[in-house]
């Protein structure tokens, strides 16, 4: 099989082993058969990366979501301290004047 975009991606990106061993198998094909395959296995290939970096962009997403609600859990918690704080003060003032 002549050098493609699928075995040149070979090297240089992980593969699931199954795709691998595709590839070899398409590689072992007789020349005329390879050529009619090859477009289709690069194809195959593309679509793999890109599911991956698509995959790796969404787990990114979640982990910042996540991030971002305990920073927003922390500040609720913070904020409900300060109201408490200051309710429980307003009624420390308003209960000394009433006295």
């Amino acid at each position: 099989m002549p050098d493609t975009h699928a075995s040149a991606t070979v090297s240089s990106t992980e593969l699931p082993a199954d795709l691998v061993q595709l590839i070899a198998a398409v590689g072992e094909l007789p020349a005329e058969h390879a050529r009619a395959l090859s477009p289709l296995l690069d194809r195959v290939v593309e679509s793999t990366g890109r599911r991956r970096r698509i995959l790796s962009l969404v787990q990114d997403a979640l982990g910042q979501l996540r991030l971002d609600m305990k920073y927003l859990m922390f500040d609720l918690e913070a904020t409900r301290r300060e109201r408490d704080e200051a309710q429980q003060r307003l009624e420390e003032l308003t209960g000394d004047g009433e006295d």
